[in-house]
């Protein structure tokens, strides 16, 4: 359908095209998402593997609502650090979350193009709710690891357990930027593939 296209493009500029993400942007993915949570409640959308992924898609953006109340409400009672570090995470999980997601998408994409047969016994809904489950989980153990590591900093603790998980979350700060800029690079890769498969010869 062409509103989830829309949106898909939407979370495409938001995620993998801005190198940053600002209040215009945040506030018209929360919008677009919660059009989109609707729009496939709806009858007229097939159940299919991409419907699953782009619902998981639109499902992040909940983490984004949590940010701002987290923000508010720890804020509210003064306590700023700790509402400004869950929020960070928070919005720092629904970034991750809607890059690999989006990056199934693409890949789904590329399979439907080029390979539409060999490929359907992987494009099954059971499979896109895997990918999901594996998805959020990954990304959950991620955003324990730095709420442990905050924890750590803030107790002053210099502990075996402190320094290991600090060292760990630099690393993973790393790894996950330098995968940023690969998903990129594969998105971008996959859609001009697609875009010129398709284009009149």
């Amino acid at each position: 359908m062409k509103d989830l296209r829309r949106y898909l493009a939407l979370k495409y500029i938001q995620y993998l095209v801005l190198s940053s993400s600002n209040t215009v942007s945040t506030l018209l993915g929360l919008l677009g998402s919660v059009y989109t949570m609707i729009l496939l409640q709806s009858a007229k959308v097939s159940s299919k593997s991409t419907a699953v992924l782009i619902s998981s898609l639109a499902q992040a953006d909940i983490l984004v609502f949590l940010s701002f109340v987290s923000d508010v409400v720890l804020g509210s009672f003064g306590v700023s650090p700790a509402a400004s570090g869950l929020a960070q995470i928070l919005l720092m999980a629904n970034a991750h979350v809607s890059c690999l997601l989006l990056s199934c998408v693409a890949f789904e994409a590329y399979l439907i193009t080029f390979l539409p047969l060999e490929s359907r016994p992987l494009r099954t809904v059971r499979n896109a709710r895997l990918i999901s489950r594996v998805i959020w989980t990954l990304v959950a153990a991620e955003c324990a690891l730095f709420l442990m590591d905050d924890h750590l900093r803030a107790s002053s603790s210099l502990g075996l357990l402190s320094q290991l998980t600090s060292t760990a979350t630099a690393q993973l700060r790393s790894l996950s930027y330098i995968l940023g800029i690969l998903l990129r690079i594969i998105n971008v890769y996959i859609y001009y593939k697609i875009f010129f498969s398709m284009s009149p010869r």
